[in-house]
């Protein structure tokens, strides 16, 4: 090879050196084939490697048998709730935090859009939005672990913007705090544009938004999460920025809108030390990792890394296991649902021969 080839030879992905360090004799055509399957790129703006794919999550992925809309961890008992979109297939599949699947259920649900699981020593509950135009759809609702339903909100099977009764159009996700407050964006691309709070006993504590692009105006607002200071962080999507408020009034507390320029975001999640939030952009097929911004100060948008996924696959929703880290990646283009481990509780080097034999 001559020297000026030699800058020609692309170097490898660092998401793969602890495989072939632990196997140099790996046959090629089988690394090839695995390879094929991983469909995941790191582009690090740091030299530390944040996350890596678990190629054995789930067990067996025939069980997403339509396309996978939303995921919920329920770090407490240790199980994942994915929700799935199709006819005749069940909506929601329970799978624990190592890949096994345990159950589904299909009772009540129309159209998964949005998915949470609530859990405290007291009560584990599972939340789901529902945006179908049958006659369980433009709702909120509740579930028990094994899928009974407990609570309806919202008027089944017709949409509006009231109050009182409260109703949804095509409510996009939820996030539910420990005290039992409820947060919900309602308008993934429907009548509404608004970010509400409820109490514990579903009255409205205050509600913010409407169709626009000003401050604290919506633009189909996809994705809700708080974090432990106090404040609540909206992917305005169709505006390309996040918005900020604050959880016991609603003021509107800043806005990202630096980092967005080619799409905005879709989903947002804070790591469980809230030294990053994990944003999801849907048509770029991208994960960045968003430098959180201190007490008082939300100042512009930095981020720290990205995570480039395959064409087409798509992140819709995602969420971030509150004790390990791990974030579970809801993709409707390539129907499935990825799991990447933070490096905090990194694979075992067993594991990954396993994985690559």
């Amino acid at each position: 090879m001559h020297a000026a080839d030699k800058h020609c030879v692309p170097k490898p992905a660092p998401l793969f050196f602890s495989y072939l360090e632990g196997k140099r004799n790996l046959n090629f055509l089988n690394f090839l084939k695995v390879f094929r399957k991983l469909s995941f790129q790191v582009n690090w703006n740091t030299k530390e490697i944040l996350y890596r794919l678990d190629v054995g999550w789930p067990k067996y992925s025939e069980y997403f048998t339509g396309t996978t809309f939303c995921v919920a961890v329920d770090s407490l008992n240790g199980l994942v709730y994915v929700a799935q979109r199709g006819d005749n297939i069940p909506k929601v599949l329970v799978f624990t935090e190592d890949g096994y699947f345990l159950r589904a259920w299909n009772y009540t649900v129309d159209s998964p859009h949005g998915i949470f699981a609530a859990s405290t020593p007291h009560e584990q509950s599972i939340w789901i939005t529902d945006v179908g135009s049958g006659s369980y759809g433009h709702t909120v609702k509740k579930y028990s672990s094994l899928g009974d339903l407990v609570q309806v909100l919202g008027t089944p099977g017709k949409k509006g913007s009231g109050l009182n009764p409260l109703q949804f159009d095509n409510p996009a996700e939820l996030y539910v705090e420990d005290t039992g407050d409820i947060y919900i964006v309602d308008g993934d691309g429907g009548l509404n544009n608004r970010l509400i709070k409820l109490s514990q006993d579903f009255s409205i504590l205050w509600l913010r938004g409407e169709n626009g692009s000003g401050p604290a105006k919506f633009n189909i607002p996809h994705s809700v999460t708080v974090d432990s200071t106090g404040r609540v962080w909206v992917a305005d999507r169709g505006n390309k920025r996040i918005q900020v408020f604050d959880k016991e009034t609603g003021e509107l507390l800043g806005t990202w809108d630096n980092c967005f320029v080619q799409e905005g975001p879709s989903a947002v999640r804070f790591t469980p030390d809230e030294k990053y939030l994990i944003v999801a952009q849907l048509n770029l097929s991208r994960l960045s990792v968003v430098a959180a911004p201190p007490v008082g100060d939300i100042g512009m948008c930095s981020v720290i890394s990205t995570i480039q996924l395959a064409d087409q696959v798509l992140p819709h929703l995602l969420e971030v296991d509150r004790k390990t880290g791990a974030i579970y990646v809801a993709e409707i283009g390539a129907k499935q649902v990825q799991n990447l481990l933070s490096t905090a509780k990194k694979l075992s080097l067993n594991s990954s021969l396993r994985l690559l034999s």
